[in-house]
């Protein structure tokens, strides 16, 4: 058989209990990393700009800049409070971590930022345009994505296939949140005919509870959500309910969308409709309760993380009080 008419072997398959090829050929631990990936995955959802906000800020009437601007460090603290983790459980355990190997020269570390660079520019240019004021939301998105098709054109990777995935696929999200909107729109005035969003907070208030306490049961009740909605839905779904009880209770709403955002990235960790966790899965082949696991430690550290806001609520609106006045 000439060479050129060969079988190719298969590539060798990854255990199923290893984690990313990156972190697994360096050695990294594989319940920390798997836990680590999961929950800073979340985070995304917090660090704008971020969809969920974006829906929030439309349903509570309330300026998606100043969420933007109050979601950066929240967004920040968490990512300490997982860095710090990770610190404290490789220094306690040596072997979570690969030891000192060699040292990334500066050409390694310019080449790291070349390959960065359209990203950080693509960001650069939406956030700035939106918190300077130049641009709404909205028409950042559109600065946004003829950013992207100069970078896409100036690095020759462009092409029509390309160009027309990314369409559909933009038609596909628009339309996703579209539908859960008018869907939501359409439970809201429901439930308003049918007088539960007053009877529930009729219920909650006679409970009276303080605001840290109301704070604690709607918690619990975003947690149990989180397990089988998405965040989108969660937002669209509770709002009608819970943003007046928080604006009663005297939570500012840009302060309750960073609060809600961190309880539906806590949703994304959480079995059995976890989103993180089925990416991981997949990825991995290890199953999702084994995740899950993994992922545990960084649930709590997200509720302290929320805890840590609920006590110092000026960690989420100095930013926008500072942009905007």
């Amino acid at each position: 058989m000439p060479p050129s008419a060969a079988p190719r072997r298969p590539p060798p398959r990854r255990s199923a209990r290893s984690p990313p090829p990156s972190l697994e050929q360096r050695g990294y631990n594989r319940s920390l990393s798997l836990g680590s990936l999961a929950g800073a995955g979340s985070l995304g959802l917090l660090i704008p700009p971020s969809i969920v906000m974006i829906v929030y800020g439309i349903l509570a009437e309330v300026s998606i800049s100043r969420l933007f601007a109050a979601g950066i460090l929240p967004g920040l603290l968490i990512a300490f409070l997982y860095s710090g983790y990770i610190m404290i459980r490789c220094l306690a355990n040596p072997g979570f971590a690969p030891p000192s190997g060699v040292r990334t020269t500066f050409r390694g570390y310019l080449h790291i930022g070349l390959d960065l660079a359209p990203i950080l520019i693509l960001m650069g240019i939406v956030l700035g345009a939106i918190y300077s004021g130049i641009a709404t939301p909205s028409e950042a998105a559109a600065v946004g994505v003829a950013t992207a098709l100069v970078l896409t054109i100036a690095m020759r990777q462009l092409t029509f296939s390309l160009f027309l995935e990314t369409l559909m696929g933009a038609v596909r999200t628009s339309c996703m949140v579209s539908i859960i909107l008018i869907a939501a729109a359409v439970l809201s005035t429901a439930m308003g005919y049918l007088h539960l969003p007053a009877n529930v907070a009729n219920a909650i208030a006679a409970l009276n509870l303080s605001p840290l306490g109301l704070l604690f049961v709607l918690s619990i009740f975003y947690i149990v959500l989180g397990l089988f909605l998405d965040g989108v839905s969660i937002v669209v779904m509770s709002l009608p309910i819970t943003l007046p009880l928080a604006v009663q209770a005297g939570f500012d709403p840009i302060w309750f969308g960073v609060y809600l955002v961190i309880m539906v990235e806590m949703g994304q960790i959480t079995p059995p409709v976890g989103f993180n966790l089925f990416v991981l899965q997949g990825m991995t082949g290890v199953p999702i309760g084994k995740i899950a696991w993994y992922s545990l430690p960084f649930f709590f550290l997200m509720a302290l993380g929320t805890a840590i806001l609920a006590i110092f609520p000026e960690i989420a609106l100095w930013l926008p009080r500072v942009l905007y006045g």
